[in-house]
Protein backbone atom coordinates (compact mmCIF):
# COMPACT_ATOMS: atom_id res chain seq x y z
CA UNK A 1 0.00 0.00 0.00
CA UNK A 2 1.17 4.03 -0.45
CA UNK A 3 3.53 2.84 -3.17
CA UNK A 4 0.98 2.97 -6.40
CA UNK A 5 1.83 6.37 -7.19
CA UNK A 6 5.74 5.96 -7.02
CA UNK A 7 6.39 5.63 -11.15
CA UNK A 8 5.07 9.59 -10.78
CA UNK A 9 8.59 10.08 -9.83
CA UNK A 10 10.32 8.57 -12.44
CA UNK A 11 8.12 10.48 -14.90
CA UNK A 12 9.24 13.94 -13.41
CA UNK A 13 12.45 13.44 -13.52
CA UNK A 14 12.23 12.21 -17.06
CA UNK A 15 10.16 15.57 -17.75
CA UNK A 16 13.01 17.61 -16.26
CA UNK A 17 15.54 15.52 -18.42
CA UNK A 18 13.78 16.50 -21.62
CA UNK A 19 13.41 19.74 -20.51
CA UNK A 20 9.96 20.04 -20.39
CA UNK A 21 9.28 20.11 -17.25
CA UNK A 22 7.29 23.19 -16.22
CA UNK A 23 8.96 26.08 -13.49
CA UNK A 24 5.68 28.15 -12.41
CA UNK A 25 6.81 31.50 -11.68
CA UNK A 26 5.10 32.93 -8.66
CA UNK A 27 3.92 36.37 -9.30
CA UNK A 28 3.64 39.38 -6.55
CA UNK A 29 1.79 42.12 -8.00
CA UNK A 30 -1.35 42.71 -10.47
CA UNK A 31 -1.02 41.38 -13.90
CA UNK A 32 0.16 44.42 -16.16
CA UNK A 33 2.60 45.38 -18.58
CA UNK A 34 5.11 44.64 -15.46
CA UNK A 35 5.23 41.77 -12.83
CA UNK A 36 6.86 41.54 -9.56
CA UNK A 37 8.90 38.12 -9.75
CA UNK A 38 11.38 37.30 -6.85
CA UNK A 39 11.88 40.85 -6.00
CA UNK A 40 12.31 41.94 -9.24
CA UNK A 41 10.37 44.03 -12.08
CA UNK A 42 10.21 42.50 -15.01
CA UNK A 43 8.12 43.63 -18.21
CA UNK A 44 5.52 40.59 -18.66
CA UNK A 45 5.32 39.27 -22.29
CA UNK A 46 3.57 35.98 -21.27
CA UNK A 47 0.18 37.08 -20.12
CA UNK A 48 -3.15 36.69 -22.68
CA UNK A 49 -4.13 40.45 -21.09
CA UNK A 50 -4.33 41.63 -24.49
CA UNK A 51 -6.35 44.81 -23.49
CA UNK A 52 -4.53 45.26 -20.15
CA UNK A 53 -7.45 45.07 -18.48
CA UNK A 54 -6.83 42.95 -15.79
CA UNK A 55 -5.66 45.73 -13.56
CA UNK A 56 -8.32 48.82 -14.85
CA UNK A 57 -9.16 50.76 -12.07
CA UNK A 58 -12.92 50.79 -13.91
CA UNK A 59 -12.88 47.01 -13.82
CA UNK A 60 -11.23 46.85 -9.98
CA UNK A 61 -14.21 49.64 -9.15
CA UNK A 62 -16.92 47.12 -10.78
CA UNK A 63 -16.08 43.87 -9.48
CA UNK A 64 -15.73 45.66 -5.66
CA UNK A 65 -19.46 47.38 -6.22
CA UNK A 66 -20.61 43.97 -7.69
CA UNK A 67 -19.85 42.28 -3.63
CA UNK A 68 -20.93 45.37 -2.08
CA UNK A 69 -24.61 44.44 -3.85
CA UNK A 70 -24.17 40.98 -4.34
CA UNK A 71 -21.41 38.92 -1.86
CA UNK A 72 -18.58 37.12 -3.34
CA UNK A 73 -19.75 33.42 -4.06
CA UNK A 74 -22.85 32.44 -6.06
CA UNK A 75 -23.71 29.72 -3.55
CA UNK A 76 -24.87 27.06 -5.86
CA UNK A 77 -25.27 26.10 -9.06
CA UNK A 78 -27.53 28.44 -11.56
CA UNK A 79 -30.17 25.96 -12.32
CA UNK A 80 -31.33 24.91 -7.93
CA UNK A 81 -29.52 28.41 -5.98
CA UNK A 82 -31.64 31.01 -8.81
CA UNK A 83 -28.88 33.14 -10.72
CA UNK A 84 -28.35 37.00 -10.15
CA UNK A 85 -29.59 40.05 -11.93
CA UNK A 86 -25.62 40.67 -12.49
CA UNK A 87 -25.26 37.62 -14.25
CA UNK A 88 -28.04 38.33 -16.26
CA UNK A 89 -27.01 41.66 -17.22
CA UNK A 90 -23.86 40.59 -18.01
CA UNK A 91 -24.99 37.73 -20.76
CA UNK A 92 -27.43 40.25 -22.51
CA UNK A 93 -24.06 42.84 -22.86
CA UNK A 94 -22.37 40.02 -24.27
CA UNK A 95 -24.82 38.85 -26.56
CA UNK A 96 -25.44 42.61 -27.46
CA UNK A 97 -21.85 43.31 -28.03
CA UNK A 98 -21.26 39.80 -30.14
CA UNK A 99 -24.31 40.96 -32.50
CA UNK A 100 -25.97 37.39 -31.25
CA UNK A 101 -29.19 36.56 -30.21
CA UNK A 102 -28.00 34.81 -26.78
CA UNK A 103 -25.52 34.58 -24.85
CA UNK A 104 -24.72 32.14 -21.17
CA UNK A 105 -21.59 32.59 -19.36
CA UNK A 106 -19.37 29.54 -17.70
CA UNK A 107 -16.60 29.26 -15.45
CA UNK A 108 -13.99 29.44 -17.81
CA UNK A 109 -13.38 29.05 -21.71
CA UNK A 110 -12.37 25.63 -20.97
CA UNK A 111 -15.68 24.88 -19.14
CA UNK A 112 -17.65 26.39 -22.13
CA UNK A 113 -16.07 23.63 -24.51
CA UNK A 114 -16.75 20.96 -22.25
CA UNK A 115 -20.74 21.72 -21.33
CA UNK A 116 -21.50 22.69 -25.67
CA UNK A 117 -19.86 19.81 -27.37
CA UNK A 118 -21.21 16.82 -25.37
CA UNK A 119 -24.76 18.75 -25.69
CA UNK A 120 -24.76 19.09 -29.46
CA UNK A 121 -23.38 15.48 -30.26
CA UNK A 122 -23.24 11.97 -28.80
CA UNK A 123 -22.56 8.44 -29.69
CA UNK A 124 -23.31 7.66 -33.34
CA UNK A 125 -22.45 11.39 -34.58
CA UNK A 126 -19.42 12.62 -35.93
CA UNK A 127 -16.83 15.52 -35.26
CA UNK A 128 -14.66 17.17 -38.26
CA UNK A 129 -11.51 18.96 -35.39
CA UNK A 130 -9.02 21.03 -37.21
CA UNK A 131 -5.64 19.27 -35.78
CA UNK A 132 -4.32 21.96 -34.04
CA UNK A 133 -7.48 22.73 -31.91
CA UNK A 134 -7.46 23.72 -28.20
CA UNK A 135 -7.26 21.03 -25.47
CA UNK A 136 -11.06 22.17 -24.45
CA UNK A 137 -11.86 21.39 -27.52
CA UNK A 138 -10.34 18.13 -27.61
CA UNK A 139 -11.53 17.10 -23.97
CA UNK A 140 -15.29 17.97 -24.96
CA UNK A 141 -15.06 16.28 -28.59
CA UNK A 142 -13.65 12.89 -26.04
CA UNK A 143 -16.87 13.16 -23.83
CA UNK A 144 -19.17 13.40 -26.38
CA UNK A 145 -18.36 9.82 -27.11
CA UNK A 146 -19.05 10.88 -31.14
CA UNK A 147 -16.75 9.86 -33.57
CA UNK A 148 -13.74 12.21 -33.99
CA UNK A 149 -12.06 13.13 -37.66
CA UNK A 150 -9.26 15.10 -37.37
CA UNK A 151 -8.11 17.53 -40.53
CA UNK A 152 -4.72 18.95 -41.64
CA UNK A 153 -4.32 22.26 -40.24
CA UNK A 154 -6.66 24.58 -41.84
CA UNK A 155 -6.92 22.94 -44.98
CA UNK A 156 -10.23 23.32 -46.25
CA UNK A 157 -9.16 20.28 -48.98
CA UNK A 158 -8.65 17.50 -46.17
CA UNK A 159 -11.73 18.75 -44.35
CA UNK A 160 -13.88 18.84 -47.10
CA UNK A 161 -12.75 15.35 -48.21
CA UNK A 162 -13.44 14.12 -44.66
CA UNK A 163 -16.48 15.56 -44.75
CA UNK A 164 -17.37 13.19 -48.47
CA UNK A 165 -15.65 10.38 -46.96
CA UNK A 166 -17.75 10.49 -43.36
CA UNK A 167 -21.93 10.91 -44.07
CA UNK A 168 -22.99 8.20 -42.42
CA UNK A 169 -23.67 9.45 -38.84
CA UNK A 170 -26.64 11.64 -37.19
CA UNK A 171 -25.50 14.63 -36.58
CA UNK A 172 -21.91 16.41 -37.96
CA UNK A 173 -20.07 19.09 -36.34
CA UNK A 174 -16.84 21.23 -37.49
CA UNK A 175 -15.68 22.80 -34.69
CA UNK A 176 -12.27 24.89 -34.98
CA UNK A 177 -10.30 27.62 -33.34
CA UNK A 178 -11.17 30.75 -34.58
CA UNK A 179 -7.16 32.03 -33.33
CA UNK A 180 -4.47 28.93 -32.95
CA UNK A 181 -3.10 30.53 -29.49
CA UNK A 182 0.38 28.93 -30.35
CA UNK A 183 0.97 30.30 -33.91
CA UNK A 184 -1.24 33.38 -33.98
CA UNK A 185 -2.81 32.57 -37.37
CA UNK A 186 -6.59 32.60 -37.68
CA UNK A 187 -9.18 29.79 -39.09
CA UNK A 188 -10.45 30.42 -42.48
CA UNK A 189 -14.17 30.61 -40.70
CA UNK A 190 -15.70 31.97 -44.33
CA UNK A 191 -14.60 28.25 -46.26
CA UNK A 192 -15.62 26.88 -43.08
CA UNK A 193 -19.01 27.99 -42.96
CA UNK A 194 -19.19 27.56 -46.66
CA UNK A 195 -18.45 23.71 -46.00
CA UNK A 196 -20.43 23.47 -43.02
CA UNK A 197 -23.79 24.92 -44.80
CA UNK A 198 -23.04 22.62 -48.16
CA UNK A 199 -22.50 19.44 -46.48
CA UNK A 200 -25.46 19.93 -43.75
CA UNK A 201 -23.01 20.20 -40.61
CA UNK A 202 -23.14 22.32 -37.08
CA UNK A 203 -20.39 24.82 -37.00
CA UNK A 204 -18.79 25.58 -34.02
CA UNK A 205 -15.69 28.64 -33.35
CA UNK A 206 -14.00 28.76 -30.55
CA UNK A 207 -13.00 32.49 -30.28
CA UNK A 208 -10.84 32.45 -27.45
CA UNK A 209 -7.93 34.60 -28.67
CA UNK A 210 -10.05 36.63 -31.00
CA UNK A 211 -12.20 38.25 -28.38
CA UNK A 212 -11.17 41.81 -27.94
CA UNK A 213 -8.56 41.28 -30.37
CA UNK A 214 -10.46 40.67 -34.48
CA UNK A 215 -13.00 42.60 -35.75
CA UNK A 216 -15.13 46.17 -35.13
CA UNK A 217 -13.79 47.01 -31.73
CA UNK A 218 -12.68 43.07 -30.76
CA UNK A 219 -16.15 41.73 -31.56
CA UNK A 220 -14.21 38.60 -32.81
CA UNK A 221 -13.96 36.16 -35.29
CA UNK A 222 -17.48 36.23 -36.64
CA UNK A 223 -17.64 39.74 -36.54
CA UNK A 224 -14.27 39.71 -38.68
CA UNK A 225 -15.85 37.56 -41.42
CA UNK A 226 -19.09 39.07 -41.20
CA UNK A 227 -20.55 35.51 -40.63
CA UNK A 228 -23.49 36.78 -37.78
CA UNK A 229 -26.44 34.63 -38.08
CA UNK A 230 -24.46 31.75 -40.02
CA UNK A 231 -21.82 30.21 -37.81
CA UNK A 232 -24.00 28.34 -35.36
CA UNK A 233 -21.90 27.99 -32.07
CA UNK A 234 -19.40 30.46 -30.80
CA UNK A 235 -17.70 30.34 -27.64
CA UNK A 236 -15.01 32.31 -25.81
CA UNK A 237 -13.53 33.13 -22.70
CA UNK A 238 -13.73 36.21 -20.54
CA UNK A 239 -10.45 35.49 -18.84
CA UNK A 240 -7.86 36.81 -22.11
CA UNK A 241 -8.72 40.01 -23.76
CA UNK A 242 -11.77 40.98 -21.24
CA UNK A 243 -9.25 40.76 -18.52
CA UNK A 244 -11.21 38.46 -16.13
CA UNK A 245 -11.84 35.28 -15.78
CA UNK A 246 -15.22 33.00 -17.10
CA UNK A 247 -16.34 31.48 -21.16
CA UNK A 248 -19.41 32.06 -22.87
CA UNK A 249 -21.18 30.74 -25.58
CA UNK A 250 -23.11 32.73 -28.13
CA UNK A 251 -25.54 32.22 -31.06
CA UNK A 252 -29.44 31.35 -31.45
CA UNK A 253 -32.03 31.58 -28.23
CA UNK A 254 -32.40 28.42 -28.55
CA UNK A 255 -28.86 26.89 -28.67
CA UNK A 256 -28.56 28.76 -25.30
CA UNK A 257 -31.63 27.50 -23.94
CA UNK A 258 -30.63 24.11 -24.47
CA UNK A 259 -27.21 24.85 -22.87
CA UNK A 260 -28.89 25.62 -20.04
CA UNK A 261 -30.54 22.41 -20.02
CA UNK A 262 -28.15 19.81 -20.67
CA UNK A 263 -24.58 21.85 -20.35
CA UNK A 264 -23.19 19.93 -17.68
CA UNK A 265 -20.89 21.93 -16.25
CA UNK A 266 -23.55 25.27 -16.13
CA UNK A 267 -26.18 22.43 -14.30
CA UNK A 268 -23.12 20.70 -11.68
CA UNK A 269 -21.09 23.90 -10.85
CA UNK A 270 -21.45 26.71 -9.00
CA UNK A 271 -21.40 30.35 -11.61
CA UNK A 272 -18.42 33.11 -11.77
CA UNK A 273 -18.45 34.96 -8.88
CA UNK A 274 -20.33 38.04 -8.37
CA UNK A 275 -17.14 40.34 -8.65
CA UNK A 276 -15.72 38.47 -11.76
CA UNK A 277 -19.55 39.07 -13.26
CA UNK A 278 -19.47 42.60 -12.50
CA UNK A 279 -15.85 43.06 -13.99
CA UNK A 280 -16.76 41.28 -17.00
CA UNK A 281 -19.80 43.89 -17.78
CA UNK A 282 -17.54 47.02 -16.95
CA UNK A 283 -14.94 45.35 -20.09
CA UNK A 284 -17.76 44.70 -22.31
CA UNK A 285 -19.09 48.38 -21.82
CA UNK A 286 -15.08 50.25 -22.51
CA UNK A 287 -15.24 47.87 -25.54
CA UNK A 288 -18.38 48.88 -26.79
CA UNK A 289 -17.55 52.87 -25.80
CA UNK A 290 -13.82 52.93 -27.62
CA UNK A 291 -11.62 50.85 -30.43
CA UNK A 292 -8.72 53.06 -28.55
CA UNK A 293 -7.15 49.72 -26.85
CA UNK A 294 -7.58 47.08 -29.59
CA UNK A 295 -5.78 49.32 -31.69
CA UNK A 296 -3.06 50.44 -29.39
CA UNK A 297 -2.78 46.31 -29.28
CA UNK A 298 -2.31 46.12 -32.92
CA UNK A 299 -0.03 48.96 -33.46
CA UNK A 300 1.76 47.76 -30.84
CA UNK A 301 1.99 43.83 -32.23
CA UNK A 302 2.63 45.37 -35.62
CA UNK A 303 6.06 47.76 -34.74
CA UNK A 304 7.15 43.88 -32.45
CA UNK A 305 6.77 41.53 -35.47
CA UNK A 306 8.59 43.90 -38.07
CA UNK A 307 11.55 44.28 -35.82
CA UNK A 308 11.90 40.66 -34.46
CA UNK A 309 11.56 39.77 -38.01
CA UNK A 310 14.51 42.62 -39.27
CA UNK A 311 16.72 41.11 -36.30
CA UNK A 312 16.96 37.90 -38.16
CA UNK A 313 13.89 35.85 -35.81
CA UNK A 314 11.66 32.71 -37.29
CA UNK A 315 7.93 34.00 -36.12
CA UNK A 316 6.01 31.87 -37.75
CA UNK A 317 3.41 33.04 -39.75
CA UNK A 318 1.27 35.04 -37.32
CA UNK A 319 -1.34 37.59 -38.26
CA UNK A 320 -2.37 38.35 -34.94
CA UNK A 321 -0.50 40.19 -31.77
CA UNK A 322 0.44 36.95 -30.49
CA UNK A 323 4.45 36.75 -31.98
CA UNK A 324 5.99 33.17 -32.13
CA UNK A 325 9.48 32.81 -31.71
CA UNK A 326 10.63 29.69 -33.14
CA UNK A 327 13.62 28.24 -31.40
CA UNK A 328 13.29 24.38 -32.01
CA UNK A 329 14.34 22.17 -29.21
CA UNK A 330 12.47 22.48 -25.75
CA UNK A 331 16.10 23.02 -23.81
CA UNK A 332 17.02 26.13 -26.61
CA UNK A 333 13.52 27.54 -25.51
CA UNK A 334 13.76 27.35 -21.92
CA UNK A 335 17.95 28.61 -21.86
CA UNK A 336 16.65 31.52 -23.79
CA UNK A 337 13.96 32.30 -21.50
CA UNK A 338 16.30 32.08 -18.83
CA UNK A 339 18.36 34.23 -20.29
CA UNK A 340 15.51 36.76 -20.71
CA UNK A 341 15.05 36.64 -17.79
CA UNK A 342 17.83 37.56 -15.96
CA UNK A 343 17.81 40.43 -18.81
CA UNK A 344 14.75 41.48 -17.34
CA UNK A 345 11.71 39.93 -19.48
CA UNK A 346 9.31 37.77 -18.34
CA UNK A 347 8.50 35.06 -21.50
CA UNK A 348 8.17 31.36 -21.24
CA UNK A 349 9.37 28.79 -22.88
CA UNK A 350 6.71 26.20 -24.60
CA UNK A 351 7.50 22.79 -25.86
CA UNK A 352 5.97 19.37 -25.76
CA UNK A 353 3.14 18.79 -25.23
CA UNK A 354 1.63 22.04 -25.68
CA UNK A 355 3.85 22.13 -29.33
CA UNK A 356 4.68 19.67 -31.12
CA UNK A 357 8.40 17.87 -30.79
CA UNK A 358 10.79 20.04 -32.33
CA UNK A 359 8.21 23.15 -32.01
CA UNK A 360 10.02 24.81 -28.82
CA UNK A 361 9.62 28.34 -28.83
CA UNK A 362 9.06 31.54 -26.70
CA UNK A 363 5.53 33.01 -27.04
CA UNK A 364 5.11 36.71 -26.98
CA UNK A 365 2.08 37.95 -26.20
CA UNK A 366 1.61 41.60 -26.98
CA UNK A 367 -0.72 43.82 -25.03
CA UNK A 368 -2.20 47.55 -25.31
CA UNK A 369 -0.49 47.90 -21.62
CA UNK A 370 2.98 48.41 -23.26
CA UNK A 371 4.81 51.54 -24.17
CA UNK A 372 6.95 52.09 -26.93
CA UNK A 373 9.81 51.95 -24.41
CA UNK A 374 9.04 48.76 -23.00
CA UNK A 375 8.57 47.72 -26.90
CA UNK A 376 12.04 48.55 -27.41
CA UNK A 377 13.56 47.46 -23.78
CA UNK A 378 11.90 43.77 -24.90
CA UNK A 379 13.60 43.73 -28.37
CA UNK A 380 17.25 45.20 -26.95
CA UNK A 381 17.08 41.95 -24.63
CA UNK A 382 15.68 39.13 -27.09
CA UNK A 383 18.76 40.51 -29.59
CA UNK A 384 21.30 40.38 -26.99
CA UNK A 385 20.39 36.92 -25.80
CA UNK A 386 20.09 36.09 -29.41
CA UNK A 387 23.34 36.77 -30.37
CA UNK A 388 25.22 35.25 -27.30
CA UNK A 389 23.39 31.44 -27.52
CA UNK A 390 23.44 31.89 -32.00
CA UNK A 391 19.81 31.28 -32.14
CA UNK A 392 18.04 33.65 -34.75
Amino acid sequence: MGQQLDWIDGEISSLKDQGLYNHIRVIDSPMGARVNIDGRSLLNFCANNYLGLADHPRLKEAAKAAIDSYGVGPGAVRTIAGTTALHEELEQALAKFKRAEACITLQSGFTANLATIPAIVGKGDVIFSDRLNHASIIDGCRLSRAKIVAYAHNDMADLEKQLEEHTDYGRRLIVTDGVFSMDGDIAPLDQICELAEKHGCVSMVDDAHGEGVLGDGGRGIIDHFGLHGRVDIEVGTLSKAFGVVGGLVAGKKTLIEWLKQRGRPFLFSSAMTAPDAGACIEAVRMLAESTELVDRLWHNAEFFKKEMSNLGFDIGHSVTPIVPVMLGEAPVAQQFSRRLFEEGIFAMAIGYPTVAPGKARIRVMNSAAHGQDDLEQALDAFERVGKELGVR
